[in-house]
């Protein structure tokens, strides 16, 4: 996939009138994407060894030592962007071909900030034994699968049967991309403020599937309590309306056995996590423990605005570029695939995530302030670091083929 973000169908007349009003129409159209080659066709002699009769040896090859394919296709450093645009963004189900955009946009993020090629696959079906089917038939193309705005909880389930069936990466960013990031903020905050992470304990606002990947990552990496709250209050084992996923929730989470609202459960928190929208009220944040964090990462409108959240807090991020501090997926997911499909390896375990958040986390260093917790998508170290750490996690761990 190119890089750059060039139209070469900018020719193609829509009929609409928008990107003459709308920089994002007039970017979008033609799409973000395009297909370019990597080895010329300039004579017959490039045609022969490119297509046929040169290709039949390296099929033939291939079809006698299938690992070969790593090595004689792209399949070794192309990722699959597979939705069925149920849950796109803050737009909710949208269907395949609006979540389209979105689809190209993580791709080309996949190509500028991790080097890796990237194919978006917006899927006409929302069953989950349909998905499942339908990526495990289109698996043999590529050398990892990132599952993208899939809506809970059958997101978990996807994920999980693929990886099963699967031996190639399989990894749903909205949960454990948004984690990752999540983890090196909080590891570098507790830092800032000379405390560990087993001293703290966080509420998370959201039980979908960024709330349920936050909870369960940062309790691996060493949190010492969190509870997660939906919409009708803490998630606890008391509760007779929860799903599956959220029974398995409570049992993990909520050590103190706190019930009732989110506000009740921040009295005394140190970490606030918001990936569900709504506000929480300013009391509720006053309510906090001294030098508590805020991480109100809903776009566009964040739980608590940093306006008020400064007030209370000793650190505050959002999900947005226009403050500082922004827990961006864009920081994990490029870098983690790079180094996953730099050792080939067979899966993403925790232990390349942890070691993902670590190495983000680490870039950082002696620059941190309240104000930066947690570097800039931009800054040239984020995806080499990240690359590295997951590729060397991933050897650690037996995943490793090369």
């Amino acid at each position: 996939m190119a890089a750059e973000i060039v139209n070469p169908r900018s020719d193609i007349d829509t009929g609409s009138d928008a990107d003459e009003f709308d920089p994002a129409f007039a970017l979008h159209r033609g799409g973000k994407m395009a297909v370019q080659a990597t080895v010329p066709i300039r004579n017959k002699d490039d045609l022969s060894l490119a297509y046929t009769p040169g290709v039949a040896r390296v099929c033939t090859a291939i079809a006698e030592q299938p690992d070969l394919v790593n090595d004689y296709t792209w399949k070794s450093n192309v990722v699959a962007v597979v939705t069925d645009g149920t849950a796109v963004l803050g737009l909710g189900d949208i269907g395949p071909e609006a979540s389209l955009p979105v689809m190209e946009g993580k791709a080309i993020l996949f190509k500028q900030f991790g080097g890796v090629d990237a194919v978006p696959i917006a899927l006409a079906c929302t069953g989950v034994d349909e998905i499942i089917e339908t990526v495990v038939r289109l698996a043999p193309s590529f050398g990892g699968i990132n599952l993208e705005d899939i809506s809970a909880p059958r997101c978990f389930e996807i994920e999980r049967r693929l990886q099963e069936q699967l031996d190639i990466p399989v990894f749903h960013d909205d949960q454990h991309g948004t984690a990752v990031v999540t983890l090196a903020a909080l590891r570098n905050a507790a830092r800032l403020t000379g405390r560990e992470l087993g001293e703290l304990r966080g509420v998370i606002s959201g039980a979908g599937a960024a709330g349920v990947a936050i909870a369960k990552f940062l309790l691996e990496a060493g949190l010492g309590d969190v509870a997660v709250a939906d919409r009708k209050g803490v998630v606890s084992v008391d509760r007779d309306d929860l799903t599956p996923v959220k029974r398995e929730l409570a049992e993990l989470t909520n050590r103190a056995g706190l019930k009732g609202s989110l506000e009740s459960a921040l009295a005394g928190a140190d970490v606030f996590i918001g990936v569900s929208g709504g506000t929480v009220p300013e009391a509720a944040v006053a309510s906090m423990a001294k030098d508590a964090f805020v991480f109100a990462m809903a776009n566009p409108d964040p739980e608590v605005h940093p306006d008020v959240a400064h007030k209370y807090a000793a650190v505050v991020a959002t999900g947005r570029s226009d403050f500082p501090n922004q827990i961006n997926n864009v920081l994990a997911f490029p870098g983690i695939f790079a180094g996953a499909l730099q050792v080939r390896a067979s899966r993403i375990t925790e232990g390349m995530k942890i070691a993902a958040a670590d190495a983000l986390a680490a870039v950082v260093g002696e620059d941190l302030a309240a104000d930066y917790v947690i570097p800039s998508p931009f800054d040239p170290r984020v995806a080499p670091a990240v690359t590295a750490a997951v590729a060397a996690a991933a050897r650690a761990e037996g995943v490793a083929r090369r």
